[in-house]
């Protein structure tokens, strides 16, 4: 699997390849459609083969998809969302149930920050303990004020679980990318091929020189409100940059240029697919907020910086 320097590597790590297993057990949520948006399905060109991508990250090559119709959530999951899924069901996440996660360090005190391991290859990320999706950089932290925003340290496994009990699924990577196009075909973003049209900020990612500076300039330093932004042409929000996000499928880097309809991925792996780029992405090392870009990540893994919106069966 190919790992992406602004991802941290994955943390728990399966050992052998899992059989794609079914969603954890349907809570009490009923399938609401409030807050997605319909789509129709139809045709596509999925995937890329930019000049600014990564062919080994199979971007590539570009082909048909035949969706059918949809429903799929306007904005990222969010903490006052998670948070009612947790009172109901008493829910632990992975990242609670292993004890840490990783946190960007530039977010962290000195304290916590001084002595936690890092990857060698991504020292950026540390590994602290107490970090949580209540308290996303450590000890000391809170979501109190935060309410409206991608809810961050929950794993594959977690995000499946919020959406079964809501009576709703992960979308697949199919599905996730038709619906972060907008409507535009082979646009390398979710508003066209320009990254800032007319010097515009369109979304939330690293601003500046990473990993020492960053500016801000978008206005958020770390995650933004999930509707922060304007919305794509098919209505929905932040699907560059801001947190990645979970995808049903398993990760495979090989695709068939033959027509594809609604494709599920590899029946197993060792890895989950992530989309969409986070706030840490920069294009001097990990312009993987295009809309064809791709990552992934064990489906226990966890950081402050990957989220999930979920997706829906259209009902007779």
């Amino acid at each position: 699997m190919h790992e992406s320097p602004c991802c941290p590597p994955s943390g728990r790590g399966q050992a052998q390849p899992l059989a794609l297993s079914a969603a954890p057990p349907t809570g009490t949520g009923d399938g609401s459609a409030e807050g997605m948006v319909l789509l129709p399905g139809g045709e596509f060109l999925m995937g890329a083969q930019d000049s600014e991508g990564f062919p080994a990250d199979g971007e590539g090559p570009v082909r048909a998809v035949r969706l059918d119709a949809f429903r799929i959530d306007a904005c990222a999951v969010t903490n006052e969302q998670f948070a009612a899924f947790v009172a109901d069901t008493g829910h632990i996440t992975d990242a609670e149930r292993f004890g840490w996660s990783y946190v960007f360090a530039g977010f962290l005190p000195g304290a916590l920050r001084r002595g936690a391991p890092r990857p060698e290859q991504t020292p950026w990320w540390c590994g602290i303990e107490g970090a949580t999706w209540q308290r996303p950089e450590g000890p000391g932290s809170t979501v109190a004020e935060r309410g409206d925003h991608p809810v961050v340290h929950v794993s594959w496994q977690d995000a499946a679980a919020y959406a079964a009990w809501a009576g709703k699924r992960l979308p697949t990577e199919a599905e996730w990318e038709y619906a972060a196009r907008g409507g535009l075909e082979q646009r390398r973003y979710p508003w066209g091929d320009e990254l800032n049209p007319g010097g515009e900020f369109r979304c939330n990612i690293w601003r500046g020189t990473f990993p020492t500076k960053n500016t801000a300039a978008d206005g958020y330093r770390a995650t933004a409100p999930v509707d922060s932004f304007a919305p794509n042409g098919f209505g929905l929000h932040n699907v560059s940059g801001n947190v990645w996000e979970w995808c049903a499928d398993w990760w495979a880097t090989d695709h068939s240029t033959a027509i594809h309809s609604n494709p599920t991925g590899p029946g197993s792996g060792t890895a989950k697919v992530i989309r969409g780029g986070s706030h840490m992405c920069h294009e001097s090392y990990c312009n993987r907020y295009r809309v064809a870009a791709r990552s992934a990540n064990t489906p226990d893994s966890s950081s402050g910086h990957t989220g999930f919106r979920c997706a829906g069966d259209i009902r007779p």
